[in-house]
C-alpha cells in the first residue's frame, strides 16, 4: 500500500515538474519580443584579461574654454586643483583605480589588473569615468572660480588603452610626464616672451622654432632671471594620485550625562583616499618607495 502510495506521489511531483519548466520556458519566449535581434550588432569590447586598463580623459577645445575663462598662463593653480579634486572624485566612485596621473587638462586613470567592474567593456570603463569627472568639474567649480562664472560646460573626450606588463604601464606613465615637462618648459618660455617682452604669438612662436631644452633654459635665465628647476613642482611634473591612509580629525556632538550635555568631543579616524604627490615617476625611486601600487593582488 505504502509503495504504491509512493509512486503515485512520485509521478505527481515529476509531472509538475515538466509542467512548471514549460511554463517558465513559455514564459521567457514571451517575455522577448521581435526586435531583440538589434543586440546581434553590439560590438565585443571586452577588455584582455590580467592586463592593465588606463582610461585617458582630455579636454576638447580647452585652449577656447581657457581663453573664454580667462585662465592664467601658462599655468592656472586653480584650474589644476580642480582637474585634481574631479581626478580624486573619480577615484573614490571607482574604487578599482589604482594610480592617476594628471597634467594640463588631461588625466589618466590605471584600474587594477584583475578588476572586473562592469566586466572588462572598454566602453563602460571610459563613459564611467568621463561622466564622473565632467560632472565634478561643473559641481566644483565655484570652489576654484570664486569670481568667474561658468560661461558653459566644458567637453572631455576617453579613450581605453590596455597595457599587458608592469614595464608598459611604467613606461606609458612617464611618456605622459615627460609630455608633461616638455610642454610646460615651452609654455613657460613662450609667455614670458609674450608677457615681459611684448612679443607677438607669432614672433614668440618663431623665436622659439628649432630651439632644444637647453636653449629654452638659458632663454628664460639670461632674458628673464627665471631658474626652470625653481619653477613649482606642479608645473613641472604634473599630478600623481595615488591611495594613502589619512587622519581625519572631525568634531562632533556625542551621547554624555545630562550634565554634560551640548558638549561636542573631537574625533579623530583613519580612512584611506587619493592623495596628489607632485614628484618623479620616471625613475626607479617612486615605484620602490610605493610597489603596492603594481602588486598583483592590489
Amino acid at each position: 500500500m505504502w509503495a504504491a502510495s509512493n509512486v503515485k506521489v512520485g509521478d505527481c511531483l515529476a509531472a509538475a515538474s515538466v509542467t512548471l519548466r514549460r511554463y517558465l520556458k513559455l514564459g521567457a519566449i514571451m517575455a522577448k519580443s521581435k526586435f531583440e535581434y538589434v543586440r546581434d550588432f553590439e560590438a565585443d569590447d571586452t577588455c584582455l584579461a590580467h592586463c592593465w586598463v588606463v582610461v585617458r580623459l582630455d579636454g576638447r577645445n580647452f585652449h577656447r574654454f581657457a581663453e573664454k575663462h580667462h585662465f592664467a598662463k601658462p599655468n592656472d593653480s586653480r584650474a589644476l586643483h580642480l582637474m585634481t579634486k574631479c581626478a580624486q572624485t573619480v577615484m573614490e566612485e571607482l574604487e578599482d583605480i589604482v594610480i592617476a596621473y594628471g597634467q594640463s587638462d588631461e588625466y589618466s586613470f590605471v584600474f587594477k589588473r584583475k578588476s572586473n567592474w562592469f566586466k572588462r567593456r572598454a566602453s563602460k570603463f571610459m563613459t564611467h569615468v568621463v561622466s564622473q569627472f565632467a560632472s565634478s568639474f561643473v559641481f566644483y567649480w565655484r570652489s576654484y572660480f570664486e569670481d568667474q562664472p561658468l560661461l558653459y560646460p566644458p567637453g572631455f573626450d576617453g579613450r581605453v588603452v590596455v597595457y599587458p606588463s608592469n614595464q608598459t604601464l611604467k613606461d606609458y606613465l612617464s611618456w605622459r610626464q615627460a609630455d608633461c615637462h616638455i610642454n610646460n618648459l615651452y609654455n613657460t618660455v613662450f609667455w614670458a616672451l609674450v608677457q615681459q617682452s611684448g612679443l607677438t604669438p607669432v614672433q614668440a612662436q618663431a623665436r622659439l622654432q628649432g630651439t632644444l631644452a637647453a636653449d629654452k633654459n638659458e632663454i628664460l635665465f639670461s632674458e628673464f632671471n627665471i631658474n626652470y628647476n625653481n619653477e613649482p613642482m606642479m608645473f613641472r611634473k604634473g599630478t600623481v594620485l595615488i591611495w594613502q591612509k589619512v587622519d581625519e580629525v572631525t568634531t562632533k556632538e556625542v551621547k554624555l550625562p545630562a550634565e554634560m550635555e551640548g558638549m561636542k568631543m573631537v574625533v579623530t579616524r583613519t580612512r584611506t583616499k587619493p592623495v596628489p604627490l607632485h614628484c618623479d615617476i620616471i625613475g626607479d625611486a617612486f615605484w620602490k618607495e610605493h610597489p603596492e601600487i603594481l602588486d598583483e593582488d592590489s
